[in-house]
């Protein structure tokens, strides 16, 4: 049996140790929920102070110029873009991840269209999605459809293969999956799409700055990200755009502002878009978001001293293994209708563990989190296995602790067995569950 003094023994030993005190991190608080909202940096609150106060207050618009601010969502680009396996001018902070797919798909209908006939040259008709995958990619990915008459199709994971045919248009996939923690093996499922001439676009919320990614190893197509979850960039923060260079300059846009001009300046009464991954913004950038999602992707700029994404992804696994063996010893065992969302095999699962339960599940989280072990609740949709409701929760390397997962679980265990998840206040559901 593992025990908290065994967990405390493993924190002493973890390379990844002083990244927890680049984070201001409440006391009495376990933070199982930077898979929703990171945590705040410690530098960020002092570099917004100078920001505004003397780059916004004392610099004015010069500050376009003077500090850079012109040219900021491409520096945060280049500065993380070997995160994701991608290279220097491949890929940009910029609108969000709803913008940015809107974007992206775009992009892939018209170049699928252009140069990508099915059979005979016969159009392709579908668009490919898994059900699960987060609600907005579907909601867009559907206003795209209709716009440009092709039928959205969503499958269960395992209907995928058969599912990838010639009248398929672009698949869009989350690389890992917010419900479940499923991942995706990118690179086998892309060699898969283009074998029948389909376009990828992958969803990087859930695994950008906590699973290895490589999106030019995988000859991927087209990808987007957030970057107020692992990246700790703030709610709300920027998301990320990332196209194959093969695919850059190909590019429509839709959304075509004055960012995404040649020469922005000239202020010319037509379109004429920039080359590169600049073409993929829109309007203006904001610049106090994006000065604080500088401060979240210094962290890990600061984490490759310590083995960059190899560590990461070690300690990732050996937390998310630990939550699941003392789930499994210490709950699910007493007759709890605790069940596992989150595949047990390392090469897909992300950096999160899903339960699932018939009942309870919201107020169980409620009754954790006033107890300050925070997670999140994520409905189901009435079916069985991963479509019963979800008890989630995230485990970013950064700055957990193997005496954070033993005392959740200690938590969890002792919500369960008291049945104090079942007083009123913890059933009142709120807007943000």
């Amino acid at each position: 049996m593992t025990t908290l003094e065994a967990c405390r023994e493993v924190d002493l030993q973890e390379p990844l140790a002083p990244l927890r005190d680049w984070f201001d991190l409440p006391e009495g608080v376990i933070y199982l929920d930077g898979n929703s909202l990171g945590p705040l940096p410690r530098a960020t609150g002092p570099r917004l102070a100078q920001m505004v106060q003397q780059e916004w207050g004392q610099g004015l618009i010069r500050s376009w110029n003077d500090a850079g601010w012109i040219t900021l969502p491409q520096r945060l680009g280049d500065q993380f873009a070997p995160w994701v396996g991608a290279r220097a001018g491949e890929l940009v902070f910029t609108d969000t991840t709803s913008v940015n797919l809107y974007k992206v798909l775009s992009a892939a209908i018209r170049l699928s269209q252009a140069e990508f006939p099915g059979p005979q040259g016969a159009a392709r008709t579908r668009l490919v999605s898994e059900r699960s995958n987060f609600p907005t990619d579907l909601y867009i990915a559907e206003s795209l459809c209709k716009q440009h008459g092709l039928e959205l199709v969503l499958i269960e994971p395992e209907e995928l293969p058969a599912c990838l045919t010639q009248d398929v248009a672009v698949l869009l996939l989350s690389h890992v999956n917010y419900r479940t923690g499923h991942m995706h093996d990118m690179a086998a499922v892309t060699r898969e799409a283009h074998a029948q001439g389909i376009l990828t676009v992958w969803d990087l919320c859930h695994s950008a700055g906590a699973v290895p990614v490589d999106l030019n190893g995988a000859n991927a197509d087209y990808a987007v990200g957030c970057s107020y979850k692992y990246l700790n960039g703030g709610p709300g923060a920027p998301a990320f755009v990332w196209a194959n260079a093969r695919h850059t300059d190909k590019f429509w846009q839709p959304l075509s502002g004055w960012f995404g001009h040649a020469e922005q300046f000239a202020f010319t009464s037509d379109y004429q878009p920039a080359s590169g991954i600049r073409r993929y913004m829109c309007g203006t950038q904001p610049m106090i978001s994006l000065t604080a999602l500088q401060c979240g992707l210094d962290v890990y700029t600061e984490a490759e001293r310590y083995g960059g994404m190899v560590a990461l992804r070690r300690k990732s696994v050996a937390l998310t293994d630990l939550f699941i063996a003392l789930v499994e010893e210490r709950c699910a065992g007493h007759g709890h209708g605790l069940g596992l969302a989150t595949p047990r095999d390392i090469a897909q699962r992300g950096s999160q563990v899903c339960l699932t339960r018939d009942t309870g599940a919201y107020a169980i989280v409620q009754a954790l989190i006033a107890r300050g072990v925070i997670g999140d609740f994520r409905k189901g949709d009435g079916g069985s296995g991963p479509h019963k409701d979800i008890l989630r929760f995230g485990f970013t390397p950064l700055y957990t602790r193997f005496e954070d997962v033993w005392n959740a679980v200690e938590h969890l265990r002792q919500v369960l067995e008291s049945g104090e998840w079942q007083r009123p206040e913890f059933n009142r559901i709120n807007a943000v569950t």
